[in-house]
């Protein structure tokens, strides 16, 4: 168990404990109908209709990171969280991976609910495709010959998973997109470790304010 779970990503460790008891208390309390459309929205998922009706209802760009819809798609996204998440979160340290996780599943979000907000959706791959962008960043940035290949694999996934989205129509292409945008914008003015000088304080002041403006941006036209 000690080599399963490492206590030194605990950022990684309690993103994949509340992932996993949101989706344990869908399936008891919804048994059977844990993955309607109507079970992801009651427990937190994105419609961006309702959202647009009512706008108090924002914290749903933040929810739909820890709710999923079916086992599949749990495991799945878990599974690529513990991989991935340790791996980050090694690199950027915690609380820096928590703010690039979090911060990329919010862009992710803002696109669903600008570009689809007809949609009900959920899950934690907006954020994991934000770690997959955070990394292609570096692999073309950093002076580090190890993030510079570990990088080159990331660009490599991403590509593929982008690809296998044109093909599941269930999957949601702009979110996985948003979160791309949000992890690389992110990577940007989270400094790394090793590179804490890596850009420069107006390259991260630019980063910054460009996440802002798209962000608040895409918010404000999709709620008009």
């Amino acid at each position: 168990m000690n080599k399963a779970i490492n206590t030194r990503y605990p950022v990684t460790n309690v993103l994949l404990l509340v992932t996993a008891l949101v989706f344990i208390v869908m399936q008891v309390v919804r048994f059977g109908e844990a993955t309607t459309a109507q079970t992801i929205y009651d427990f937190g998922g994105l419609y961006g209709l309702a959202v647009k009706l009512d706008p108090s209802q924002l914290w749903r760009l933040v929810s739909p990171m820890f709710v999923h819809i079916g086992w599949e798609h749990f495991f799945f996204n878990s599974m690529t969280l513990y991989v991935f998440g340790y791996q980050l979160e090694a690199i950027f340290g915690s609380r820096h991976f928590l703010l690039l996780y979090v911060l990329s599943g919010i862009m992710g979000n803002v696109f669903v609910l600008f570009l689809t907000p007809n949609v009900v959706a959920a899950g934690a791959s907006t954020s994991l495709f934000g770690l997959f962008g955070a990394m292609v960043v570096l692999r073309y940035h950093s002076r580090n010959p190890y993030l510079q290949s570990l990088g080159q694999r990331y660009v490599a996934l991403l590509l593929i998973n982008l690809a296998l989205g044109l093909f599941r129509p269930e999957i949601s292409l702009v979110g996985h997109i948003g979160g791309v945008v949000g992890g690389a914008l992110a990577s940007v003015f989270l400094p790394i470790r090793e590179e804490q000088e890596l850009f420069t304080s107006r390259q991260q002041r630019l980063a910054l304010l460009l996440y802002v403006v798209l962000t608040v941006g895409l918010i404000v036209s999709a709620l008009v």
